[in-house]
């Protein structure tokens, strides 16, 4: 059970963004809502207490300052927590913007959770919505006066919090780069890059994808590669040292990577650059230079 506020109002016309419901409730242990489907679009704010949420086969947890978004038509369940029940507010809205801004703030089926320490002014704005509670222009106005702030509000803490997730994201490309630039004579895999910036094997991928474009073996091996190549070119050291010093315990291993990388052997690569000299090696290690150079800059 729960003990509920809650207002709707009728729309007849629906333009832009409007208020079709709100409400605030304080909630019994376990109480819980569907699984069930909403015709709006449909923002809770847990003011205190503990709460799940579940959507698209994912389920999240959710405390005080916490919060999600149900999209129309959305098959939902949430549950208030056994131990710590949630008290929560909600404002239901529709119209033909709402799908949009919900867009340009980052909220959708795939994120449908964001966090907010708005907790006084969220509140206020919903009571304000519930105390203008009668039809006519002027409480029509200020309801929808109070859904944008209550919106602009929950937009400003999520734009602030992928900005701190891109900027940890930078700061977690840097370090691995780095890591590979001090480590790439050692024998050290991609599990070892990860291991070292305290992310998963899965997350490092992703980071290096959206960053650099490529995954991060790519980058290790290309790396090595670029660095063998620059032996090759600078050194008469044997195939074998050059293995070695680019982080290849096996020549043989080093060989067939090279080789793929560059289509013909070491030794062979080295007799041909001597012939005619190269500038696409050198082009390659300054664009993973200037890789680095950008990350640094963001990190700036």
């Amino acid at each position: 059970m729960e003990k509920a506020y809650k207002l709707e109002f009728a729309n007849e016309q629906i333009q832009g963004l409007t208020v079709s419901c709100c409400g605030c409730s304080k909630t019994e242990p376990l109480h819980s809502f569907g699984p069930a489907l909403k015709p709006h679009f449909l923002i809770h704010y847990v003011l205190s207490g503990k709460g799940k949420f579940s959507m698209q086969n994912q389920e999240y947890s959710l405390e005080a300052g916490s919060g999600f978004l149900i999209e129309p038509g959305e098959l939902v369940f949430y549950q208030a927590d056994e131990r710590e029940p949630w008290t929560y507010v909600w404002v239901g809205f529709s119209g033909s913007q709402a799908g949009e801004y919900m867009k340009k703030m980052g909220l959708s089926g795939r994120h449908p959770v964001f966090c907010s320490n708005k907790q006084e002014q969220l509140y206020a704005c919903v009571r304000n919505m519930m105390e203008h509670n009668t039809s006519g222009v002027a409480n029509d106005l200020r309801r929808n006066g109070e859904l944008a702030v209550f919106l602009s509000l929950i937009a400003s803490a999520v734009q602030i919090r992928e900005s701190d997730e891109a900027d940890k994201a930078n700061t977690y490309v840097k370090k691995a780069v780095n890591f590979i630039r001090s480590n790439y004579c050692n024998p050290i895999k991609v599990t070892d890059v990860a291991d070292f910036v305290c992310v998963n094997r899965s997350y490092l991928y992703t980071l290096f994808e959206n960053s650099l474009g490529m995954p991060p073996q790519k980058f290790l091996s290309a790396y090595r590669i670029t660095k063998a190549v620059e032996l090759l070119q600078t050194t008469d050291i044997p195939i074998e040292s050059i293995a070695l010093s680019c982080g290849y315990n096996d020549s043989l291993v080093f060989t067939k990577a090279f080789k793929q990388a560059k289509g013909i052997s070491p030794s062979r690569y080295r007799k041909e650059f001597q012939k005619k000299g190269s500038r696409h090696d050198r082009e390659q290690l300054l664009q993973i230079e200037d890789y680095i150079r950008q990350i640094g800059e963001k990190e700036e």
